[in-house]
């Protein structure tokens, strides 16, 4: 009797190809999901850098009128205007650093879905033996 409770063996192995089948699309789904996030998260980065970049560019140049206004009182015109152009290329080079960093924090890896997958090969292995 104990006999017809329990499982065939192309049964068992039919059950265990479905469940490693049913988590590798799981791990996939994941995968998915996962990339949705980054994109999203890099998208938004990309946003404020490029909202930051307008509006910076649109500060910088007045005030970098002012400052060449100012300075052509005290020195020839063209000597004021040298002065803010190496100021400002020092100002654009941090700002250019400093986004270039932002997005790098952004990994484009799904680190999840790769630590799982190693997981559940791992599980399949053991299973197998």
């Amino acid at each position: 009797m104990a006999w017809q409770n329990e499982r065939t063996v192309p049964d068992a192995l039919q059950a265990i190809v479905g469940n490693v089948q049913e988590i590798f699309r799981s791990e996939v789904r994941l995968a998915q999901t996962e990339l949705k996030e980054k994109a999203v998260k890099a998208g938004k980065a990309t946003a404020i850098l490029g909202a930051g970049i307008v509006l910076g560019i649109y500060a910088l140049g007045f005030l970098l009128l002012t400052m060449m206004f100012a300075l052509s009182a005290a020195i020839p015109a063209w000597a004021a205007a040298l002065c803010v152009c190496v100021l400002a290329g020092i100002i654009a080079a941090v700002c250019v650093s400093a986004g270039r960093k932002e997005l790098k924090r952004v990994s484009p890896k799904p680190e999840r879905t790769i630590e799982t997958m190693k997981e559940n090969v791992e599980w399949v292995k053991r299973r197998a033996k």
